[in-house]
């Protein structure tokens, strides 16, 4: 008799502490960061003409994933950098993507902040990469980030190669020559 409660005692245990062990991975994949040699997660967003558009269908491309808002000081500061990378390495294959998670034009977050028409933005700055738009924030939710801007540039495979948090100067530094790299390879 000892002997079999002794048993179900320790299937009991057993039991708790697997429970307890799939718990954890369940939330350390739900609220850790994406990080750098992982999947890229596949998310969906607009384009600035409405049209559906998705992360997954530029598999095969090195990409440039760039999470911001208009509200954003720094997000503005990063932008023109931004947009001398796509003028260099654009014609070699670079896609920058810029996600914009502004609430829609006229509505307000639930930070506070009101919806920036994306568009004249682009326009104002003379961006000529292409910009998605995210007002529902789901892509910063899949992305677990941290704030914006937050950007993510992608190998061919769709592996994360590097995670910048907050602003940068992309044409600068150790950005363009990473992004050449994965050109080549």
């Amino acid at each position: 008799m000892a002997k079999s409660r002794q048993w179900g005692f320790v299937a009991g245990v057993a039991l708790v502490l697997a429970l307890l062990l799939g718990a954890g991975w369940l939330v350390r994949d739900r609220f850790l960061p994406v990080e750098v040699g992982t999947r890229a997660p596949s998310f969906t967003a607009t384009d600035l003409q409405g049209r559906p558009v998705r992360l997954e269908d530029l598999r095969g491309q090195v990409v440039l994933l760039n999470i911001w808002a208009t509200w954003c000081g720094p997000c503005r500061d990063e932008m023109p950098s931004m947009e001398r990378l796509h003028r260099e390495l654009g014609p070699r294959g670079l896609k920058i993507v810029a996600v914009s998670v502004d609430a829609a034009p006229g509505a307000v977050a639930p930070g506070g902040q009101t919806g920036g028409d994306v568009a004249e933005f682009a326009r104002q700055l003379g961006l000529t990469f292409t910009i998605w738009h995210d007002p529902s924030g789901d892509i910063q939710r899949t992305y677990r980030t941290t704030g914006v801007p937050e950007s993510f540039i992608i190998d061919r495979d769709g592996v994360i190669q590097k995670k910048v948090i907050g602003a940068t100067e992309w044409d600068t530094g150790s950005h363009p020559e990473l992004i050449r790299r994965l050109l080549e390879s």
